[in-house]
């Protein structure tokens, strides 16, 4: 019987003879089969997406709460590839110094969200596009020698470190075959057609797994398409969905479903997992967001009482929601007040319990807004 998903190709002859996979258009041939636990799934996705996508219309400073999850999930899905940072060190305020390798990658993926979000008002999602962002994301970061912003021009493949093309778990399509299905993804993305954009979505994320059309990088591109697809479908206007938490805590088993689609063709499994990831995600921000609005109004209650120079706390305050980690001179520059003045307030944020001292160096003292840490760090 075929294999709906593709097939494999013999590639050179003899002692270096192999095979890669060869992925056929999408969609399915025949369709995805919307048995009714996948129809089930897809009405509590698109229900909880509907919720997150409402509330997050009626939060006045929503940008500040993107920001803080574009880095959460930047984190999770630099996370998923190895890299060993945490979110205290991506909020760092002397990130500037401190920067390794690993909070670079975090910090390349910050910069790629945002520059795809604002691509995607003068071009659809295209492989201009993916390449550009690909760019970004690779700027002067470990994969720097591995063509940033150029779909690779040599053979790749999946497995353990060190493996080799005779013991790879995945061999991906070969340069020529990977151009022409990177070309086919590019129709399917911009193609109207009826299908449903979670189901279409799940479909573009696997394909994408699936080429591997970068030497490094694939993952996270195939993990920032997806919110930016549902973005331009304007089902989210916010990049407020973030899966990777869900894909790292399965990490073996989002791999094996991967595995199950290109050996048999099975992708009604891959859309259940992925529509579940989606449910569980959209959920998982829904109460963040609630956290944080129930946080933000209890705490300006406080703020808003502190009389005469309540006007500075409270511009302290709305700095921290956007940078919980601060020191003194550098939130009286991005504040344009004093150093007294930012000191004087901060000391009195301290001292309404709403920032902690982290570090005890008296020159140049570290604060952190704790309670607003400790709902973004959960998962992380």
């Amino acid at each position: 019987m075929k294999n709906r998903a593709g097939e494999y190709r013999t590639n050179l002859t003899g002692e270096l003879q192999y095979k890669s996979f060869i992925p056929k258009p999408l969609p399915p041939d025949p369709p995805i089969e919307i048995g009714e636990e996948t129809a089930g799934l897809l009405s509590k996705a698109n229900r909880s997406i509907g919720i997150l996508e409402g509330l997050s219309r009626q939060i006045p400073n929503i940008e500040l709460f993107v920001s803080m999850y574009v880095r959460k999930e930047a984190l999770l899905s630099s996370q998923i590839e190895g890299t060993q940072a945490t979110l205290d060190d991506i909020l760092d305020p002397k990130i500037e110094e401190n920067t390794n390798r690993h909070v670079a990658d975090v910090i390349n993926y910050i910069k790629a969200s945002q520059y795809a979000k604002a691509r995607l008002k003068e071009l659809p999602i295209c492989n201009r596009l993916i390449k550009e962002t690909h760019r970004v994301l690779m700027q002067n970061v470990r994969g720097e020698e591995k063509n940033p912003g150029e779909f690779r021009r040599s053979q790749n493949w999946l497995g353990p470190v060190g493996s080799t093309l005779k013991n790879a778990r995945y061999i991906t399509p070969n340069p020529e075959d990977m151009i022409e299905a990177m070309s086919d993804l590019e129709k399917f993305i911009n193609n109207e057609d009826e299908l449903e954009p979670l189901i279409k979505t799940a479909l573009i994320h696997y394909q994408f797994e699936t080429i591997h059309p970068f030497l490094d990088g694939n993952g996270r591109i195939g993990r920032l398409l997806i919110n930016l697809f549902l973005m331009e479908k304007k089902i989210l206007s916010y990049e407020t969905l973030y899966i990777s938490y869900f894909l790292k805590r399965n990490r073996i088993e989002y791999y094996d479903r991967l595995t199950e689609v290109r050996a048999k063709g099975n992708f009604e499994q891959w859309v259940k997992f992925f529509l579940l990831a989606t449910y569980e995600s959209a959920l998982d921000a829904i109460q963040t967001i609630g956290e944080l609005v129930k946080l933000h109004n209890k705490n300006r209650e406080i703020v808003k009482n502190t009389g005469k120079a309540a006007k500075t706390i409270m511009k302290v305050f709305n700095y921290l929601e956007g940078s919980p980690i601060i020191d003194i001179k550098k939130t009286s520059e991005e504040l344009g007040v004093s150093f007294n003045a930012a000191s004087n307030a901060v000391n009195k944020l301290v001292r309404l319990g709403i920032l902690k001292q982290t570090e005890n160096v008296q020159r140049n003292r570290v604060f952190a807004y704790e309670e607003y840490l400790n709902i973004l760090r959960k998962d992380t």
